[in-house]
């Protein structure tokens, strides 16, 4: 396979990560009643059961190419003619190693949510305790992680010579990560949709740049 094809085609697998993860992740978490229900995660308590199985199962599927798609933007940074460019696609696996294994816990818990009546109160608050120590804490794992995977993408860019013209910048991960939840504050119609997803959006965003970057500067 010539190179040009597999930068392409792992730039494309990574878009296809952050639209399966996404619309397994928007299964797992919307409806309409998320706004409102955040304490003790009640908002599972609304999302039917259904798609917690199929939101589970899209989201396994799909994260394994979230590895993929950041060997393309390795690529896309030049890869060993840029020293920072291995850290980016380092912190991108433990990024969505991190995530997979945050992710991968969502149904489980939206299935006690479900249960919680049939649940003894004092265990059932025990047991959502123990989720937010063991998994949710990951969560703030992954925003450093994305953090300084952002730092590296920009010093990456701006330092060496790239595939990407200097502009791509501004399609770092934690920028664009505040952006969205910037439009879930200033408009929540359409924030309370990409919100649950951010991380995804997120990716589905800088995936399509960087493959935009890639047809037109790739030589």
């Amino acid at each position: 396979m010539k190179k040009n094809h597999l930068i392409l085609i792992t730039g494309l697998l990574g878009l296809f990560a952050s639209i399966t993860v996404g619309l397994g992740e928007f299964l797992l978490h919307y409806s309409d009643k998320l706004v409102g229900n955040s304490e003790n995660y009640n908002f599972f308590y609304f999302v039917p059961e259904r798609n917690l199985t199929w939101g589970h199962f899209l989201t396994v599927v799909g994260t394994p190419f979230y590895f993929v798609g950041y060997y393309h933007i390795y690529k896309m940074l030049k890869g060993k003619e840029n020293k920072w460019a291995f850290a980016v696609f380092a912190l991108g696996i433990i990024a969505f190693t991190v995530g997979g294994f945050w992710i991968t816990s969502r149904a489980f818990l939206g299935t006690i949510v479900h249960l919680q009546e049939e649940i003894d109160t004092g265990i059932y608050t025990q047991i959502l305790d123990n989720y937010t120590l063991f998994s949710e804490s990951l969560v703030q794992v992954l925003r450093i992680v994305i953090f300084l995977l952002s730092v590296f993408f920009i010093i990456s860019i701006l330092k060496f010579k790239t595939y990407y013209d200097k502009l791509m910048v501004l399609a770092n991960p934690i920028l664009l990560l505040i952006l969205v939840f910037a439009v879930y504050f200033i408009t929540p119609g359409v924030g309370k949709y990409i919100a649950p997803i951010a991380m995804n959006v997120v990716h589905f965003i800088l995936f399509s740049l960087s493959l935009y970057q890639f047809n037109k500067n790739y030589k």
